[in-house]
This record gives C-alpha cells, sequence and structure tokens, in this order.
C-alpha cells in the first residue's frame, strides 16, 4: 500500500496525528470533508466492525443501509488489504475491554 502514498498524502496523515481527542478530530475532518463523505467513511467502520463480529451481508445491509458494493469492498479490505481496520477494530476493542 505504500507505493502509492505520495508526499501530500504522508503530510495528510501526519495533521491527522496531531490531533489530541475525539473533539479536535471531529472539527478537522467537518472542515475537510462533506458531510456525505463522513458518513460514508463511518459507514464503512460499522460496516466493518459487523464482519469482522460474523454478521451476514444482510445484517450489515439492514443495519447500517450500506449496499452489497460497499459491504463487499470493506470485507475484500478486512481479508486481503493492509489491516488498516482490524488494527483500528482491535485497538476499540481493546479500550472497551480496559473501560
Amino acid at each position: 500500500m505504500e507505493s502509492f502514498h505520495s508526499d501530500i498524502m504522508r503530510e495528510f496523515f501526519e495533521a491527522v496525528l496531531l490531533l489530541e481527542n475525539a473533539d479536535e478530530c471531529g472539527k478537522f475532518f467537518e472542515d475537510v470533508c462533506t458531510v456525505k463523505e463522513l458518513q460514508d467513511i463511518s459507514q464503512r467502520l460499522k460496516v466493518a466492525r459487523m464482519l469482522k463480529d460474523g454478521n451476514s451481508y444482510i445484517e450489515v445491509s439492514g443495519q447500517t443501509g450500506a449496499s452489497t458494493a460497499t459491504i463487499s469492498r470493506v470485507n475484500k479490505c478486512l481479508l486481503y488489504g493492509s489491516g488498516g481496520y482490524r488494527t483500528v477494530l482491535d485497538r476499540m476493542s481493546e479500550d472497551k475491554k480496559s473501560e
């Protein structure tokens, strides 16, 4: 995946890492993204969580409203991607356990 990362993308990723909390993150992404883009990204994370938890495409679609194309793409990333979804989902799960 590193091969398509440009300098400008790397700078964006590093900017995100400078955010200190969810409030700052929300403000930044509200400025950077459209409402639709944020909804789509949020939906994909929910889809990934549900797939990782063993839900079927029908269950995922019914609960999230995601198309089968979106669900399939997220599933492909979970199975063959660079591990980004799994990293985030695992860390989110660890945070819930520590609460």
